[in-house]
């Protein structure tokens, strides 16, 4: 449990299988919508978490207010947002690194990319972002390398949108990883869309240990 901005937040706190000496990063990760049956344990965000671990950083899944343990209810993003970020507050300071990989999916997607706005990862992962449902209004592009994945067949987040919104950040485009005839669960695609996840978090990792003197 993890004390957050109205109460205890329960999380899962999970470590790659093979132990560094030292962490170089942590990771976090947001869940679906808790109106619609959101949680830390949907099969895409345990994907994504699963991806960062494999790539070498320990994570947090947690729960937003009023969903499972976690204090608190449903607060119109706004509170999910401050959620987010005493998590993450959490992570650096558990691991003693200020180094973060952020990731959500759909409605957690929305959260992740604002939280990106203050929290300075070193990479940010958004799948199926709820582009004309939750993120209606122009966001900032985060500073960081920025991979978007969405499926050509999402029954609630329109592909074609989706494109068109990555696309308005020229020229500085988020990577775009489309999986075609994937739906919004990714059913059937779940170790695709963590191979493209694992790819894109191992390239960042490379870059930031050859930057390191």
């Amino acid at each position: 449990m993890i004390e957050g901005p109205v109460g205890l937040l329960e999380a899962r706190v999970e470590t790659p299988s093979t132990r560094e000496e030292r962490v170089g990063v942590v990771g976090v990760v947001c869940h679906p919508h808790p109106l619609y049956g959101g949680t830390m344990q949907n099969k895409v965000v345990y994907t994504l978490a699963r991806a960062m671990q494999e790539a070498g950083a320990p994570t947090v899944r947690f729960n937003f207010r009023g969903v499972g343990a976690s204090e608190g209810q449903y607060a119109e993003g706004v509170g999910e947002l401050a959620d987010a970020r005493a998590v993450i507050a959490w992570a650096r300071g558990r691991w003693h690194c200020d180094a973060l990989w952020l990731a959500g999916f759909s409605f957690g997607a929305a959260v992740a990319l604002q939280a990106a706005q203050t929290e300075r990862p070193l990479a940010l992962v958004t799948v199926a972002p709820p582009v004309g449902r939750i993120i209606t209004a122009p966001v900032p592009r985060p500073s960081c390398p920025w991979l978007v994945v969405q499926g050509d067949q999402d029954e609630l987040v329109d592909c074609a949108r989706v494109r068109a919104w990555a696309a308005g950040y020229a020229p500085q485009l988020p990577q775009l990883l489309v999986l075609p005839g994937a739906e919004h669960f990714f059913h059937g695609r779940l170790a695709e869309l963590r191979a493209g996840v694992i790819d894109f978090l191992r390239l960042q990792r490379a870059g930031e240990d050859g930057s390191r003197p």
